[in-house]
């Protein structure tokens, strides 16, 4: 008997002598219904046709196998996931570390480099570390983020709000979606 498909390495379906099923449901190439038959029947019917059986829907009642090239099968999906994967674009986070006693000029240039970021499509991590005796005034560092999110809320909104952890204080900010 003739083996197709035996270097392809396959962990998610079943094909050929892999279908141990005593009786499955058989789709044809064309997408016509064969019926319910055993496993052994469909895949005389495969090699037939000079194709695989392979079964795409295991947990079905009997399981649900087509007869199609399996190659050409693996090679369209190999090129289905390439093309979702160019068109997806990975977010970065930029951190922004800001502190207590910060200056009006250094605090707008911060603003202007979470501006570039934001605009460049990332998200900005603002933050606030505590020193010392710093930890007894949390209510200053939530006035300096409460800054920082309205200086930048033409472009900007608060994922998350900012937050005490630890000796750190941090918020997240978002660009807005485009209307």
């Amino acid at each position: 008997m003739f083996w197709r498909c035996l270097t392809i390495s396959n962990k998610e379906l079943q094909i050929n002598e892999e279908i141990r099923d005593r009786e499955v449901r058989v789709i044809n190439d064309d997408g016509s219904q064969l019926g319910v038959m055993t496993a052994s029947k469909a895949l005389e019917l495969a090699f037939q046709k000079n194709l695989d059986l392979v079964k795409i829907a295991p947990k079905a009642k009997p399981p649900v196998c087509k007869i199609i090239d399996y190659g050409k099968y693996r090679f369209e999906q190999a090129k289905r996931e390439k093309e979702a994967k160019k068109n997806q674009r990975v977010v970065d986070i930029k951190e922004i570390r800001l502190s207590l006693n910060i200056d009006t000029h250094d605090f707008n240039t911060k603003v202007g480099h979470a501006i570039r970021f934001l605009k460049s499509g990332d998200k900005v991590k603002a933050s606030i570390r505590f020193r010392g005796r710093e930890m007894g005034h949390p209510q200053q560092g939530y006035e300096i983020m409460k800054d920082f999110a309205n200086a930048l809320s033409e472009i900007a909104v608060v994922e998350k709000p900012a937050k005490l952890e630890g000796r750190n204080m941090l918020m997240f900010l978002v660009s807005k979606p485009a209307k």
